[in-house]
């Protein structure tokens, strides 16, 4: 499985630390010392998780290299979402007329991005797809109960495409050589430990010790175990680029797996928490900065709990 080019999107509104302290007395050092963040961005009124990815899509439309209507797999990732019968891939496809396209949208919270890449390889390792639109895309703010002081200042919002063929189509492409991911339903306090439940306040997260703790371990045990399976070492990788939940999270991780932190590639201080999207984004920021032969991990975790880890190879 290859990714031949992916592309982000962020929305214009930036939201400071400031706007928490005079709306709901929270501090910017008390915000920075408990996730590291000092903003994040909101989307504008008009704008939402469709629209987002759609203009992520938009980014790659011309440097594609192959033609956009040959794609035969359009995934969306998101908790969030816009709409729940007319879903995120569905939008996506009805906006760049994608007709033959197998379409369908998956949630597993901040894990989703990597589970729908586990999807896109199972229906090529099928023969189902030869070539897939991967599109994440998170509108936190639209869900988030901003005067909550335990979490209503982690949330960002954005998108990223990721465009993937079963070959290989250009001297740009990534390898995919490994994905996995587990459901941890039965973990701590899986599905209560952080939550979304419209009718009940929103986006919320009552148990962030127990959020912090799972976070950790599974970020710590998937990046060891996916370099362990396809014999690397930490000091073999190029990049690592962990999901951007809290920057104390990745202190913690990037710390107990010895990672040198100058090959940690993040973006929460200014984009908060952009849940599923986040790594997504984090790797199309810094595609150019990738070389032939670098090694790139992703760690992910996420509400439920879930967790997963995908290992690049710049070709």
């Amino acid at each position: 499985m290859i990714i031949n080019f992916v592309t982000e999107y962020i929305p214009d509104i930036v939201i400071t630390n400031d706007y928490f302290l005079d709306n709901y007395s929270i501090s910017n050092e008390e915000i920075i010392d408990k996730s590291g963040i000092k903003e994040r961005r909101r989307t504008q009124p008009i704008e939402n998780t469709n629209s987002m990815a759609i203009e992520a899509v938009k980014k790659g439309f011309f440097e594609l290299p192959f033609p956009i209507d040959e794609i035969d797999l359009i995934i969306g990732a998101t908790y969030t979402p816009y709409d729940t019968v007319g879903t995120l891939a569905h939008a996506v496809q009805a906006y760049f007329k994608i007709e033959k396209a197998k379409c369908f949208t998956i949630s597993s919270a901040c894990s989703s991005f990597v589970n729908a890449l586990e999807v896109v390889d199972t229906f090529f390792t099928a023969g189902k797809a030869n070539k897939a639109l991967l599109v994440v895309s998170e509108n936190n703010s639209l869900y988030n109960d901003f005067s909550d002081p335990k979490s209503s200042f982690l949330w960002g919002d954005g998108a990223a495409a990721v465009f993937i063929s079963k070959e290989r189509c250009s001297d740009d492409d990534f390898e995919v050589i490994d994905v996995t991911s587990k459901g941890l339903g039965t973990v701590g306090k899986n599905i209560e430990g952080i939550y979304l439940r419209p009718s009940k306040g929103g986006l919320k997260m009552p148990f962030g010790r127990d959020v912090f703790q799972y976070a950790c371990n599974y970020l710590i045990e998937e990046t060891e175990q996916i370099l362990e399976s396809n014999g690397l070492s930490i000091s073999e990788l190029n990049y690592f680029i962990p999901h951007q939940a809290n920057k104390r999270i990745i202190d913690f991780v990037v710390k107990k797996l010895k990672i040198d932190p100058g090959k940690v590639l993040n973006n929460i201080e200014y984009l908060g928490n952009t849940g599923s999207a986040s790594t997504a984004i984090a790797l199309a920021q810094n595609k150019h900065k990738f070389i032939k032969g670098d090694t790139i991990a992703i760690a992910v975790f996420g509400g439920g709990y879930s967790s997963g880890a995908v290992l690049l190879r710049k070709l």
